[in-house]
């Protein structure tokens, strides 16, 4: 029986040796997601909500810790350098595929420092300014007002190399008008410019905007995607405005650092969808101005470098140079 009992127990730890240490139960404390803007931003109106949910299925606190500064790159050269074991994500957006061109030296690469985990939102871009300090009711009077003042009109972004600051770029270059950039230390600041009056137009997400748009506190001229949004459906978009092919989206997406287990960032995508496929999370989304999108892993990964190759074209029609 004894010689029995010490058989089986070698053939058990041989096995565990073949296989390899049996791995802990993810995830088995609190998982922090970053974001690299500061609170009450466009990306912190998705981060929150989404952290909340994921708490409930995975049965752990998920939270957000903002780290903003120098256009969202600060934070995530944060993420980069956090350990790959599960328990730090990043959430960053479109700022990051543009900030490449944007930055001669970043301390992170984000196609070999991170591994894609899925995208999260789409929503378009929208024009809104200040109705007391520019009282323009649609994009042919704004574009009235700007000819006949050059450079007298400045518009917010939430930093240098954000899409805010290209998209503002990209409108002046098809439009043939010409503006001041003023950037902030992200979507939240630069907002908070806009309705204070310190800047008179901003190209803001429509998930940012959606709340102040509502509130009165800001006003909308246009959406620049190809179709009007529905929760803003009397807004024209840019095309019916009067200029075609101006179409940006300030996209948020989740990353893991470079080497977390795939397991884990598997099962991490998988949440990510079943929660983003609930119907507070979706009724949430489309108040915001987007649907939920179905891009995840290395499909997540082409559609970024797509986006890094086409906002470096634009960074160079515009001649924005490299900081």
């Amino acid at each position: 029986m004894k010689k029995r009992f010490m058989l089986a127990a070698a053939m058990a730890l041989t096995a565990m040796t073949v296989a390899g240490p049996v791995q802990a139960a993810w995830p088995e404390r609190a998982i922090t997601i970053i974001v690299p803007f500061p609170a009450g931003g466009g990306t912190d109106t998705f981060a929150r909500p989404l952290a909340h949910q994921l708490g409930a299925q995975l049965g752990q606190s998920v939270v957000v810790d903002n780290k903003g500064g120098a256009g969202g790159t600060l934070g995530a050269g944060v993420a980069a350098r956090a350990p790959a074991d599960g328990y730090t994500f990043f959430m960053g957006g479109a700022h990051h595929a543009v900030a490449p061109s944007i930055y001669k030296k970043l301390n992170y690469d984000i196609q070999k420092d991170f591994t894609p985990v899925a995208l999260l939102a789409q929503p378009p871009q929208i024009i809104v300014v200040n109705p007391s300090k520019l009282p323009v009711t649609n994009v042919k009077e704004f574009l009235e007002k700007a000819r006949a003042n050059p450079s007298q009109i400045n518009f917010g972004s939430a930093g240098m190399g954000s899409t805010h600051h290209l998209a503002g770029e990209l409108f002046a270059l098809k439009s043939g008008i010409k503006l001041t950039h003023v950037p902030y230390q992200g979507a939240g600041p630069m907002l908070t410019g806009l309705i204070t009056g310190q800047v008179d137009v901003a190209f803001d997400g429509l998930g940012s905007s959606a709340s102040h748009i509502r509130a009165g506190s800001i006003r909308p001229l246009a959406v620049a995607s190809k179709e009007r949004a529905p929760s803003l459906p009397d807004v024209p978009t840019v095309a019916e405005a009067g200029i075609p092919e101006y179409e940006v989206s300030t996209w948020y997406a989740m990353w893991a650092p470079a080497g977390t287990p795939p397991d884990i960032v598997k099962r991490m995508s998988e949440e990510l969808v079943k929660a983003l496929n609930t119907p507070k999370i979706k009724e949430l989304w489309a108040s915001n101005g987007t649907e939920v999108p179905n891009l995840t892993g290395a499909d997540f990964g082409k559609f970024v470098d797509s986006e890094i190759a086409r906002w470096a074209g634009v960074v160079k029609q515009a001649g924005v140079e490299p900081q």
